[in-house]
């Protein structure tokens, strides 16, 4: 097996999950246990005996993405614990989890997934998608375990995603700085060592970063307020996996980020500080998860200030820190939720007698509490004493080291009073009365495993080498022969003494519990750091009100202000900063002059006219005059586009008028004059801007790469198609999408409510009042136009990619068609447009993705695919063009057919065909804009 096989069972097993949970509930879980446990045998087997195993899959082949997959010691170091103690939890979770299991174990195990995915991803890119998907995991599991989750969910994927960005900082910066995403590439540049001010920067964000993951100070209350998920997920997410991908970031970047001096600065304080506080926090608890929650963070803390000193003897003790912490968190929660149980409760007040009411459990209890107090001989022990002495021996020299190692003894006598806590709070005393064990022997067996694992793995910590020495070597760049074995006892020695120090002043807090207590019942902060999360989300949303009620209005005045101020300022700033000769580089031609006369005839027609549908008119005429002029500069396409797009805008600005007044509002003359100011000054500056940008300048490197390539790349000789279905495909999609989103928008819109009429017809019957009349010029012109303009539009569809037309094009001729069809029918009830308009939009979204997905065949999404069937050359680019015409096309019809609603509001106006004086009068567009030109004392009483 690969490492890409190992990955897609791990992805497999995810997906099985859920169907396996349907029929067997709860019960599931062993087969999680089991298939985790099988990859965990294929992991050992995979590893290799010296160096790295590699392996890579292109993804995005244009921007250098791959499925690059790495396991060197760091990695597998990690994947063993993801696999190994995610494989003992869903055997705990068997008994455990009771209802809703296939989404249970659909997200645990997809968990799995995506934290092997992070740890063994040598793609800097694929590394920040996966640590993206194991916050939803935890956002989603915290979320489903109650109805009061919502909230804690929602701050926990706040600061864990606020986190993330952080990340996606640095991994842009890092890519765009070295020109590459594979990450070993990455950590070895020499851009770490040359540029210190950069370096500063990305290391400070990728540690910004893991300390959201790893709750350090101030990001900490996520962790403790995620503790209303379920136990299973406490231990495995929270305790042994998760938390412990902030801890992997961190080892990886350490080689390479250590060059700079932001990094052991801001990781030692905050990790020591967080270790400290952590413990006092535990020291106040009196609910047993929430002192094991702040534990976690305490304990965490250690971690993060040890990879912070940054040694090979300090990542050696880190690496095996992370195995003695997954061992014994992960045993502390699950007893946790045993104890929960059983006894109903989780408060140490209420707790007591365990020790005969739960003999095997609370004995196993012992052996992890006296792990993570690091009592000799067990791991917990081992892993301390090599982050005291590391500490000690820091770099920054010997004043500096014995300062934070003094530190960090003092967070462990918190380690020792609240791991004790534990212990002396609840297993004393008379037995309490406790539901039956029937069922829980699942958990229990998960408890006692990870807490004897901790327990002899001190004895025998000599066997861990192979899996510790050469994750601190990777983290380190050095050879694990430099490193020392790992051994139980050091002899007499600084770390030992300061251990000794340690579980002294942890029992004389014990031993003091009472003054403890009291000097601890009390607030030591102002507001809580759940408080504080809460707050920050508040004023976000608040600041996105403020932000949202600058553009909540209805008047087109507000939203142009923002274009308009956009426009004026870019123009300034080019013209400010352009140098040499502004011009139109080779004269103005006679017809240059003539255009420029009917665009100004028809913005002075606009701005002049009195009725909106004058108003139309006139700026159709500048819309049809620039389409010429795109025409007579060779811009085929562009030309053909702009006059389609034209008069599909008349008619449905035709159909929206039918809702509104027929004149205008009367302004003031001030409002006049202020208008008129603020047009003409934004037209000069973008004129100036215009030609700023555009005189005289030369034709881009993009432009020509396109007008060189474009043939021998695509098979396509009309560049502008190529660089919309070949080239630039993406863009398009996206674009597509929006189009989809605007087809839905517009159908919530016209259809939530009965549309409101526009004026009442009180015109006299007559030709341009009966709608069969008025519509027989437009009837007999569809018969013969309508087919026409069909084949017109698959022409100009098959014939895009060497000719002026394509999909989008295409689509708009057809519109055109069926909106010359609705135009022509005598009524709404009689227009021949009742097509799926939705469904029709979705299936080219649909057809573009598809052909996109064909791509991959040739190593990219959206990558064309060619071939030559006797003579005719063919591509996938076609079907995605296709895709565009049946997107537009749907969207247009969509417009058209919600606009041309007949109104329900509307008064009867005059009398059907056949004379009768009281049916409702079919309205079409054409008869619809006629009475409304006509009948102006109507509109005066308009409201305003």
């Amino acid at each position: 097996m690969t490492l890409m096989m190992l990955l897609a069972a791990s992805a497999t097993l995810a997906a099985l999950a859920p169907a396996v949970a349907r029929p067997w509930g709860g019960r599931a879980g062993w087969f999680v246990a089991a298939g985790l446990a099988a990859l965990t045998a294929v992991l050992v087997a995979l590893r290799p005996t010296d160096g790295s195993l590699s392996e890579s899959v292109a993804w995005i082949p244009a921007a250098d993405i791959s499925l690059r997959l790495q396991l060197d010691g760091l990695s597998f170091l990690f994947a063993l614990v993801v696999l190994g103690v995610g494989a003992l939890v869903m055997l705990y979770s068997a008994a455990y989890v009771k209802e809703r299991a296939p989404g249970f174990y659909l997200l645990m195990a997809f968990f799995a997934f995506a934290m092997l995915a992070l740890v063994l991803a040598d793609d800097i890119v694929v590394m920040f998608v996966a640590w993206e998907l194991t916050t939803l995991c935890s956002y989603l599991l915290i979320l489903r375990s109650s109805p009061d989750a919502a909230a804690p969910a929602g701050r926990t994927l706040l600061v864990t995603a606020g986190g993330g960005l952080a990340l996606l900082g640095a991994v842009t910066a890092l890519v765009v700085r070295t020109g590459t995403t594979e990450l070993t590439a990455v950590l070895n540049d020499p851009v770490w060592r040359e540029e210190p001010l950069f370096a500063g920067i990305v290391a400070a964000l990728v540690a910004l970063a893991a300390m959201t993951k790893s709750a350090q100070f101030p990001f900490h209350a996520w962790l403790p307020d995620a503790m209303v998920a379920p136990a299973p997920v406490s231990a495995y997410l929270h305790a042994a996996a998760m938390v412990k991908a902030g801890i992997y970031l961190l080892m990886r970047f350490s080689e390479a980020a250590s060059a700079t001096w932001v990094w052991p600065t801001i990781l030692v304080t905050v990790g020591l500080g967080t270790a400290i506080m952590g413990a006092v926090f535990a020291l106040q608890r009196t609910d047993l998860k929430e002192l094991f929650a702040y534990s976690t963070v305490s304990q965490l803390g250690l971690l993060v200030a040890v990879i912070g000193v940054g040694t090979p003897e300090a990542l050696t003790a880190a690496a095996l820190h992370v195995v003695a912490h997954a061992l014994f968190k992960s045993s502390g929660f699950m007893y946790v939720g045993l104890v929960e149980k059983r006894a109903g409760t989780r408060d140490i007040r209420e707790l007591h007698g365990l020790a005969r009411a739960m003999p095997w459990t609370s004995a196993m209890a012992v052996l992890g509490v006296a792990g993570m107090a690091g009592l000799p001989p067990l791991l917990g022990f081992a892993s301390k004493e090599l982050i005291l002495d590391a500490m000690a021996h820091s770099p920054a020299g010997t004043a500096v080291g014995l300062g934070i190692a003094l530190a960090a003894t003092a967070a462990s006598v918190g380690t020792v009073a609240y791991s004790a806590r534990v212990v002396v709070r609840t297993l004393p005393g008379r037995p309490m009365e406790l539901k039956p064990a029937r069922g829980t022997v699942s958990m229990a067996v998960a408890v006692g495993t990870t807490a004897v694992a901790g327990a002899v793995g001190g004895l025998l910590v000599g066997l861990l080498d192979p899996v510790v020495l050469p994750a601190a070597a990777d983290a380190t760049g050095t050879a694990v022969g430099e490193l020392y074995p790992l051994s139980l006892w050091h002899g007499v020695n600084l770390a030992l003494l300061l251990s000794a120090v340690a579980v002294g002043g942890g029992a004389i807090a014990v031993w003091q519990r009472a003054r403890v207590d009291t000097a601890l019942d009390r607030r030591l902060f102002p507001f809580t750091g759940v408080a504080a999360v809460a707050r920050a989300q508040s004023a976000t949303i608040a600041g996105g009100r403020r932000v949202g009620d600058l553009t909540r209005t209805d008047l087109p005045a507000s939203h142009l202000a923002v274009p308009l101020v956009v426009i004026a300022g870019g123009g300034l700033l080019a013209a400010a900063l352009t140098t040499g000769r502004w011009g139109l580089g080779g004269g103005v031609a006679v017809a240059d002059v003539g255009l420029t006369v009917l665009v100004v005839v028809g913005v002075v027609a606009a701005v002049a006219s009195r009725t909106r549908l004058g108003s139309v008119i006139a700026a159709g005429i500048v819309g049809f005059t620039v389409a010429l002029w795109f025409y007579s500069l060779g811009a085929a396409d562009v030309a053909l586009t702009q006059l389609l797009v034209e008069i599909l805008t008349v008619v449905v600005m035709v159909l929206v008028l039918r809702r509104l007044p027929a004149t205008f509002r009367r302004r003031s003359a001030g409002g006049r004059l202020r208008g008129g100011i603020v047009a003409i000054g934004a037209g000069a500056v973008a004129t100036v801007g215009t030609l700023a940008l555009t005189g005289d300048r030369a034709l881009s490197s993009a432009g020509e790469f396109f007008l060189r390539l474009a043939e021998e790349e695509t098979g396509g000789t009309n560049v502008v198609n190529t660089i919309l279905v070949d080239f630039r495909a993406l863009d398009t999609l996206g674009e597509l999408v929006v189009l989809g989103v605007a087809a839905l928008a517009m159908t919530a819109l016209l259809t939530a409510r009965t549309p409101v009429g526009g004026t009442p017809d009180t015109a006299p019957p007559g030709p341009l009042s009966d709608p069969v009349l008025n519509t027989v010029f437009l009837r007999s012109l569809a018969r013969p136009l309508v087919p026409l303009m069909l084949l017109g539009s698959l022409y100009a569809l098959l014939r895009g990619h060497n000719a002026p037309g394509g999909g989008f094009i295409a689509a708009l001729l057809g519109a055109s068609a069926l909106a010359l069809l609705y135009l022509a029918a005598v009524s709404d009830r009689a227009a021949p447009l009742r097509l799926p308009y939705l469904p029709i939009t979705g299936v080219g979204i649909l057809v573009a993705v598809g052909s996109g997905v064909l791509g991959l065949a040739d190593g990219s999404f959206l990558r064309p695919l060619h071939a030559d069937l006797l003579g005719v050359h063919l591509t996938t680019a076609l079907v995605f063009d296709l895709g565009v015409y049946l997107a537009v096309f749907g969207v247009i019809l969509a417009a058209v057919n919600l606009l041309g609603m007949p109104s329900l509001d509307d008064p009867p106006r005059g009398g059907d065909r056949a004379g009768s004086p009281t049916a409702p009068r079919p309205t079409t567009a054409a008869s619809a804009s006629a009475p409304a030109e006509n009948d102006r004392s109507a509109t005066e009483e308009a409201p305003r």
